[in-house]
């Protein structure tokens, strides 16, 4: 076969599980957006601040490690295809039970609830994606597979835009059912990772070792994790109402907004994480990473509604393409045996020291102006996230069914970067 075929044949044989793992991303964040367009409506209806509403994403946030390490511990003991079916009925239903919560309490626990399924979503699918994808277009079917995240976010804008006035607050988290129909699709159409059958771990604490012995490297992914989920959850949770309070913009232009700075995200996660096939994963995300730098002051003070919108475009093409970068990043840097666990738990471990990161900003806003708080959060967080990626390693082309097959035959890894 020659390789031009070769490369055709297996993008092709990828196409299923990067599908699957973009919808499930996609899915996950539009059921967790939701909340994002809701936070005043439900705090009427619960007789509630919009503290505590806000508090429901926090916890949210928080619950993500648990999944992370329940669902990637299945992921490198069973595959990648059952814990990720039983992974997405679980966040269907959960999401689903929300729109019937009787009150805030149960509505606090049903969100704590989904955080689970949320957490173990994204390292059970983006191991299947990246261990599917061909070595040299990791990079843009990580910019895929990531881009899922704002499509969710730009789904619950427009449902927000034309859905919620029409059927209410409950019917956005009615239509959070809807992604239980995806099992069926990995049920039939895609096939267990040929990574994970060639480094298949004989037990849980074999993986729990694979991942214990690497622990500079999760510390590292840590760092790097924490990094990005404060820039992300920075810039997207609470900017609706940030433009509603300090902008006074009609909840109409905000969704229009939001839908934009979505399409911006997704040119920015595919564009960035093509480009980093030729730049390297860590100039790619420092280029995302500047690109969100310098539209700082358009996105946090802009004047005008145009002002405003070229900001917010930009800003998100920049932070989701350092974003579009991580899944690949993240799977070349996790040893075979634990690749199920070790991404998604650095990720959800990441979420778990930024679940604050609302509530903070709210705070925040409330004693130093909005505009400046958002600000100058933002700043000091690409500040650190830029500093964390100049001095990490990279592992850009590794062969993941090379270094298994080494591994198994216990010769030094065949895993060296292109």
């Amino acid at each position: 076969m020659s390789a031009s075929a070769c490369v055709s044949h297996h993008t092709h044989g990828a196409a299923p599980a990067v599908a699957a793992a973009f919808l499930g991303w996609m899915l996950d964040a539009f059921d967790f957006f939701a909340v994002v367009f809701l936070i005043g409506i439900l705090a009427r209806h619960f007789a509630v601040s919009k503290t505590d509403i806000v508090l429901t994403l926090t916890a949210t946030l928080a619950m993500r490690p648990l999944g992370a390490v329940l669902f990637g511990l299945l992921a490198d003991r069973y595959g990648r295809r059952r814990p990720l079916i039983a992974n997405i009925l679980f966040f269907s239903l959960m999401e689903l039970l929300c729109g019937f919560a009787p009150n805030f309490a149960v509505f606090f626990v049903l969100r704590a609830l989904y955080g689970i399924g949320m957490g173990g979503e994204w390292g059970v699918g983006a191991s299947l994606a990246m261990e599917a994808a061909p070595r040299r277009q990791r990079g843009l079917f990580s910019g895929i597979l990531q881009s899922g995240y704002p499509v969710g976010y730009l789904l619950a804008a427009l449902a927000a835009r034309f859905v919620l006035p029409v059927w209410g607050w409950r019917a956005m988290f009615l239509l959070g059912g809807l992604p239980a129909l995806l099992a069926l699709y990995v049920r039939w159409r895609v096939p267990e990772s040929e990574a994970w059958q060639r480094n298949r771990a004989p037990s849980v604490g074999a993986i729990l070792r694979a991942a214990l012995g690497n622990r500079k490297r999760l510390a590292y992914l840590l760092l790097l994790m924490t990094g990005m989920m404060f820039l992300s959850h920075g810039t997207q949770d609470l900017y609706p109402d940030f433009l509603r309070v300090a902008h006074h913009l009609s909840a109409g232009v905000i969704a229009n907004l939001a839908i934009l700075y979505n399409l911006g995200a997704i040119a920015g996660g595919i564009v960035f994480g093509l480009a980093s096939e030729r730049w390297g994963r860590r100039r790619g995300l420092l280029a995302g990473m500047g690109l969100s730098l310098l539209v700082i002051p358009l996105w946090a003070f802009g004047g005008t509604v145009a002002a405003l919108a070229a900001g917010s475009f930009l800003m998100q093409a920049g932070v989701q393409g350092a974003w579009g970068i991580i899944p690949a990043h993240l799977n070349e840097l996790s040893p075979g045996a634990a690749r199920g666990l070790l991404p998604g738990l650095a990720y959800q471990l990441g979420i778990l020291f930024a679940a604050p990161v609302g509530t903070v900003e709210f705070v925040l806003g409330h004693r130093w102006g909005y505009a400046p708080a958002m600000a100058g959060f933002i700043l000091i967080t690409l500040v650190f996230g830029a500093v964390v990626v100049a001095l990490g390693p990279e592992r850009r082309g590794v062969d993941f069914v090379a270094a298994a097959r080494s591994a198994a035959q216990g010769e030094p890894a065949a895993d060296s970067p292109r």
